[in-house]
């Protein structure tokens, strides 16, 4: 499995159960876009408050499917957002972004190779 993405919080969540895996992944693959999207938005306007709250939306959702390095991300764009240091916000939107699309293609294969496996 790639560095991106460990799963094993996910595998010991649901007990290894792969159907429950499968439909936790596929939740993640259709809605962490979503918030993705409304963060670029949110920064566009500079609505600072609702960035704050899509970003913090996201946390637990990467914690399931081990996406630490996005995980990190969200809580430094929190953390600018608390001491109004709104300069590296684009950065980190778009990092945090490169970050999903990388990990939702990992996500996408594990999905399929645990859909052939059935």
């Amino acid at each position: 499995m790639d560095r991106l993405v460990n799963l094993s919080f996910l595998e010991k969540f649901t007990g290894g159960n792969q159907s429950k895996i499968k439909r936790y992944i596929s939740m993640y693959l259709a809605t962490a876009p979503d918030i993705l999207e409304r963060m670029k938005k949110n920064l566009d306007a500079q609505n600072w408050s609702d960035l704050g709250i899509n970003a913090h939306s996201l946390k637990p959702q990467t914690d399931f499917m081990g996406i630490v390095t996005l995980k990190n991300k969200l809580i430094e764009i929190e953390n600018n957002l608390k001491i109004n240091n709104y300069e590296r916000l684009t950065d980190l939107v778009v990092s945090a972004y490169e970050i999903h699309q990388k990990s939702a293609l990992i996500l996408a294969q594990i999905l399929k190779d645990l859909s052939t496996s059935d």
